[in-house]
């Protein structure tokens, strides 16, 4: 039976789960740090993607960001990624304790999921992109695009890989491709630019 308790905590935690032994575990290692006000802070590198990774870190006061969720846990701080919260979703952090230790875990099924919309950071709503519509057609050549960096100007810095790396059709999937979707997708992009060394044709489709 899930006591009304029960079920505050779990909206409390925004879906995230930080077990009593992970807890215990983090507080310890917060504690032999010896900085007053020390928390841990959860976030998604590249979320939505296939290269998502979820990391904690320590955060010592002031660096938190100004809009990271703060978690007030019976014994740690905890702040989330404002950017990670919907990717953290049935997260779990555990610790398992052995004989040689024990080992800290943090096991995210959501943050690999693209999750975006209308008011999802620019980044997130590019990886969607070429992950849910453009990299499933380049996949048949083996190839696929990832995003790099967006630039001050709005501009997209892609590079490709696989099959599409030193492609002598490159310029045509660039422009009528990816360019074409991406700026239809998303209007407020400037536009992109390929930082690919394309001089390597190592496992080029079309030479």
């Amino acid at each position: 039976m899930t006591t009304t308790s029960e079920k505050e905590t779990k909206v409390d935690t925004q879906g995230i789960d930080i077990t009593d032994s992970a807890q215990e575990y983090l507080s310890e290692l917060l504690e032999k740090q010896n900085v007053e006000g020390i928390a841990v802070r959860i976030f998604i590198t590249q979320p939505g993607t296939p290269y998502a990774e979820t990391c904690l870190a320590y955060c010592r006061p002031g660096e938190e960001e100004p809009t990271d969720v703060l978690l007030e846990l019976e014994k740690i701080n905890v702040f989330l990624d404002k950017n990670s919260l919907a990717f953290l979703e049935e997260a779990v952090v555990d610790f398992n304790a052995d004989r040689m230790g024990g080992q800290l875990t943090i096991k995210a099924p959501n943050a690999k999921m693209p999750k975006v919309n209308a008011d999802s950071p620019l980044e997130d709503r590019v990886n969607y992109v070429l992950y849910s519509e453009i990299n499933p057609g380049l996949a048949a050549h083996g190839g696929e695009i990832k995003l790099v960096e967006l630039t001050e100007e709005q501009y997209a810095i892609l590079a490709f890989g696989g099959g599409c790396q030193g492609c002598a059709a490159v310029d045509l999937t660039l422009k009528d491709g990816v360019e074409k979707t991406l700026m239809e997708r998303i209007p407020e992009l400037a536009g992109i630019r390929d930082v690919t060394d394309h001089t390597d044709t190592t496992n080029a489709y079309y030479r």
